[in-house]
């Protein structure tokens, strides 16, 4: 846990100032005036317990600590922050709405705030407030955290999972652009195995990424896990036509992605090992920031999602939204702290930081200088805009949320994909869980 400080943020600055951050005094002066005329005031004596998700990119988590400590500095309020790796975020919040205590705010994944509808502190106004001065939320973005018309939290940004790929693996198995449909899709993977230079995307409970591609590749077929009106519909020929579409493209597969987390795959491309995947722009990141890996960098490319049979764009894309439990004793500095991460004197320069691995979900910042920086940069400012909410074409809420965070359609699919069961069997089981949480 960090007990972050005016020190710690003045002393970070010089990085933070190398990256283009607005840091060190400018950022403190900021936030003092900010703090002064900010609809909530904090309490005294205020305290905060944030737990927030492990970074991928450094200079985000540099950035986002240098926000928190101006806060702290401009505000009073102590703040205690620590990160959780994605597969931990979703259980340790649970723990805190259970026991009433342990956590003031949770910044996590997916529709995180849907899991705690009645445990968590609506933030209306704060989203009122956000909206209304730069220019509304992306779609998607909104029904992650609103239940009804009340907001259970705040979309503070989106994680872009596209297509990450190394062009001369791509170039050598002969498809000098990368392809637009899932059967162009299936034969790139093929003939990338064929010459030694696989992919690979997880099959195990990597929360960000085994979700964002299965739901893809089951919502790109016309299946759903529910329709419009929250009806299982799971078990059905379209749903068997995505199953046997995802064994046959795992069966062109890197050894081992069964159990792969939503770190194994950056390990793999940096490594060497992995040729395409579906990701963050962080391995890219890292690559570039990496001496010794600059060739690696110049030859990592992106690209948006293949379509599928539905003939239109399927992406699930990781939504990061952060609550605050309404047991905290200390309501308008949560609700303050929330408002102030997405102003934009801090915000704009918080996505510099983040290189394109966080996407805004406030259309004011759709013309973030982040996105013309680097040419390959630009695929993941489309995030928010083309992604779905989590329920697919059902309705956003606690039920959908519960259906992620169980991991039952990525069970579904490597039960298939790794022989674990046959089609109708994977099915049938997914379709058994689907009707007990909605039920």
């Amino acid at each position: 846990m960090h007990d972050l400080t005016r020190r710690s943020l003045l002393q970070g600055g010089t990085a933070l100032a190398a990256a283009g951050m607005l840091t060190g005094p400018a950022l403190f002066d900021f936030a003092k005036a900010w703090a002064q005329t900010a609809p909530w005031k904090a309490e005294p004596g205020a305290k905060l317990t944030v737990m927030r998700w492990k970074r991928f990119v450094p200079a985000e988590d540099d950035a986002f600590n240098a926000m928190v400590a101006a806060f702290k500095a401009a505000t009073g309020t102590e703040m205690n922050v620590f990160s959780e790796s994605f597969e931990d975020v979703q259980p340790k919040a649970s723990v805190a709405a259970n026991t009433g205590s342990g956590l003031d705010l949770a910044w996590g994944l997916h529709t995180l705030p849907q899991l705690f509808p009645t445990k968590v502190l609506k933030m209306n106004d704060v989203a009122d407030y956000l909206g209304n001065k730069y220019g509304g939320w992306t779609d998607a973005a909104a029904k992650t955290c609103k239940l009804g018309n009340d907001w259970l939290g705040i979309p503070v940004a989106t994680n872009g999972g596209y297509m990450t790929y190394r062009k001369s693996a791509t170039d050598k198995a002969g498809f000098k652009e990368f392809p637009k449909d899932f059967p162009g899709f299936l034969e790139m993977c093929k003939a990338l195995k064929a010459n030694n230079t696989p992919a690979g995307f997880a099959l195990g409970h990597a929360s960000g990424d085994a979700n964002g591609w299965l739901h893809w590749l089951l919502w790109g077929h016309n299946a759903w896990t529910v329709d419009k009106d929250d009806k299982v519909i799971i078990n059905s020929p379209e749903t068997m036509k995505a199953l046997e579409y995802a064994k046959a493209l795992s069966e062109t597969f890197i050894p081992g992605v069964a159990s792969w987390n939503d770190s194994s795959n950056n390990k793999a491309f940096l490594a060497g090992e992995l040729y395409c995947t579906l990701n963050g722009i962080s391995i890219y990141v890292a690559a570039k920031t990496d001496p010794t890996k600059k060739e690696l960098a110049e030859d990592t490319y992106h690209a948006l999602h293949p379509i599928g049979p539905i003939g239109k764009p399927t992406e699930l894309q990781l939504a990061f939204p952060i609550l605050a439990f309404n047991f905290t004793k200390y309501p308008n500095a949560a609700k303050a702290f929330v408002a102030f991460m997405l102003e934009k004197e801090q915000y704009d320069k918080w996505l510099d930081g983040a290189q394109g691995y966080l996407t805004q979900t406030l259309n004011a910042y759709e013309s973030a200088p982040v996105w013309t920086a680097d040419p390959k940069n630009a695929v993941f400012a489309q995030a928010s805009k083309r992604t779905l909410p989590a329920s697919g074409i059902g309705t956003p809420g606690e039920k959908a949320a519960t259906a992620i965070a169980d991991f039952i359609v990525v069970d579904m699919f490597a039960n298939y994909c790794t022989g674990a069961k046959d089609g109708k069997a994977a099915m049938v089981e997914a379709e058994r869980q689907l009707k007990r949480i909605y039920r």
